[in-house]
């Protein structure tokens, strides 16, 4: 997305891949410890084994390591029901620039004592050391999951549905996804997948994970009851067994393949308030006119995440000059993160600046010259390149 692991002139790569030992799991609190190499979907089987789930869910888990999820602060689908790595991580190991093995490995809940250092190292991106073993906090595994598909007839139905949905579900809410119905016809049309909804604007994608089937089903009949009626919500289908929520789940998970498959794309990744989301979409659709063939926005509404695409037959200097810094610049005008969870890399570094106030900007630099004062972690990445 950004180039945060890509290396681009004369870097020497660094892989984790055979640091993949789970070092304990304690069944009472939940407490994973294990190193940085272990992949997500296989930490993830580990963990269900014996009644919990990660934190962290991905499309990429059946590839991506733990101790890059870390180091990139990795969001994902789970993200509004059991937030970011940020409170989910207990604790890491790290090697520094100098060779020095900093152990903050605890697995306490609660330690208050001095600075909080492994909060540097979740989301530097590998640029202050490198993360060799974490100590992460996982949740009881539901013992019930449902979803729910609906179709909505604009975005501010889009939005009263999630206010409703928070207010009815509560507790039991896990994710709360969105697509436009450009989304759709990418994923019909490019990877054959079928709608189970009428065609709509708009389509949220609802899960709710518990721990009575019973309890959980009667919430959310009330809930789709209510958004029906109130006309919020004009079509929608649910599912509980897994093949078939794996089935909902694709039409969600699997866009950012479909757009792929349509021609050049232009990828932001933005945090945006949440009533503002997807205006930015339908400017940009007047702004580019006949130079798009598609303008798309999705995301993790719960979160105020947009995932905004443009794809074009080609790659086009005059698209990409209409897109940027016109994307940073709205996104800043609306108190926005111009990188919601995908980093900074290489890509992003210049624009830094749209979403950080100089002295913070100062501020990282300052601590990159500290703990790396040659300058040899992950060069040329997350901060803007100096004069």
């Amino acid at each position: 997305m950004v180039g945060g692991s890509v290396p681009v002139f004369d870097e020497v790569i660094l892989s984790t891949a055979l640091m993949n030992q789970v070092i304990s799991f304690h069944d009472m609190s939940g407490t994973l410890v294990c190193q940085a190499g272990c992949v997500l979907e296989d930490l993830s089987r580990h963990v269900e084994e014996r009644g919990f789930v990660m934190p962290l869910d991905l499309g990429a888990k059946g590839s991506c390591h733990i101790g890059g999820n870390v180091a990139t602060n990795a969001g994902g689908l789970r993200f509004l029901r059991y937030g970011s790595l940020h409170g989910t991580v207990l604790g890491l190991e790290a090697v520094l620039a100098d060779g020095t093995v900093l152990n903050c490995l605890s697995t306490l809940r609660k330690d208050n004592t001095g600075y909080d250092l492994k909060q540097l190292f979740i989301g530097s991106e590998g640029t202050l050391g490198v993360i060799t073993a974490v100590s992460i906090l996982c949740p009881p595994k539901p013992r019930a999951v449902s979803v729910a598909f609906l179709g909505c007839p604009g975005f501010s139905e889009v939005l009263q549905t999630f206010s409703t949905c928070k207010g009815l579900l509560g507790e039991i809410l896990s994710a709360y996804e969105f697509m436009d119905a450009e989304c759709m016809w990418l994923v019909t049309r490019h990877l054959r997948l079928t709608s189970p909804v009428q065609e709509s604007p708009f389509y949220v994608l609802i899960e709710t994970s518990g721990s009575r089937a019973g309890h959980d089903a009667e919430k959310l009949n009330d809930f789709l009851e209510q958004v029906l009626s109130s006309g919020l919500v004009t079509d929608g289908t649910v599912a509980t067994d897994h093949m078939k929520v794996k089935a909902l789940w694709a039409l969600r998970e699997r866009i950012s393949e479909a757009l792929s498959r349509d021609g050049y794309v232009y990828k932001y990744d933005l945090s945006l308030p949440t009533e503002r989301l997807y205006d930015l979409v339908t400017d940009l659709r007047a702004r580019l006119g006949p130079r798009a063939k598609h303008v798309v926005g999705y995301g993790h509404l719960g979160d105020g995440n947009l995932h905004l695409n443009v794809t074009s037959e080609a790659f086009s200097p005059s698209v990409l000059g209409a897109l940027e810094p016109y994307v940073y610049e709205w996104t800043a005008e609306q108190q926005g993160s111009v990188s919601a969870e995908h980093g900074l890399g290489f890509k992003k570094r210049g624009v830094l600046g749209y979403s950080k106030p100089p002295e913070a900007l100062h501020l990282m630099q300052q601590l990159k010259a500290l703990l790396d004062p040659k300058g040899i972690l992950n060069p040329y990445k997350t901060l803007p390149a100096q004069a």
